[in-house]
């Protein structure tokens, strides 16, 4: 008889302990399909269907088998099914919300959920990413990646690679030089015209 432990937590002190860590994007663009341990997580949930095993196990290997992910520097998507095939595609600036599930089992398997939820009006999630073991960086990547889109959406359409820096301090100044000049026009103009 296998007996199976959890695996060791993450310590405070692991890679990404913060949110102020940037996650390398390179190991989780190598995500490509959910951690083993969720075909454990489906047949231990499904067991407790008693004698309807076999009828609800086999939607769930097949989901198992057929579950992709894909990461990059424009998106993620998820696709799955044998017959009928579903691929659901999101880009980061869709985002508006990530949640991370964890239940009993999956806590005891070490793995999560991470709900992505977008400005659609649905109530309920857009995306659910099972199975994954590297949860924490993953979060951790979206996150990074959701102030990139909100914060750098002109700079991205110019494919500079600047998604993330804010202007450069002689950028501002200029801005300002060029209010200020224009503010002293106004006032001229306004000086001369009430005179």
């Amino acid at each position: 008889m296998m007996i199976w432990s959890a695996p060791a937590h993450r310590t405070p002190a692991g890679p990404a302990t913060a949110m102020h860590d940037e996650p390398s994007p390179h190991a989780v663009y190598q995500i490509t399909r959910p951690h083993k341990r969720l075909l454990l997580l489906y047949v231990v949930r499904c067991l407790f269907a008693g004698p309807f095993f076999p009828i609800i196990f086999l939607p769930a290997l097949f989901k198992y088998e057929t579950l992709r992910y894909r990461f990059d520097g424009e998106g993620v998507a998820m696709s799955w099914g044998f017959l009928w095939r579903r691929e659901i595609i999101l880009t980061y600036a869709r985002i508006q919300d990530i949640h991370l599930a964890r239940g009993l089992f999956e806590r005891w398997l070490g793995l999560a959920t991470i709900h992505i939820q977008t400005a659609s009006g649905s109530a309920s999630a857009e995306m659910a990413i099972v199975g994954l073991a590297e949860f924490e960086d993953v979060r951790d990547y979206f996150y990074s990646r959701m102030r990139g889109a909100r914060f750098g959406d002109r700079d991205q359409s110019h494919g500079d690679g600047a998604t993330d820096r804010a202007p450069g301090p002689e950028v501002v100044l200029e801005l300002l030089t060029e209010i200020r000049d224009e503010i002293r026009s106004l006032r001229g103009r306004m000086g001369q015209g009430g005179a």
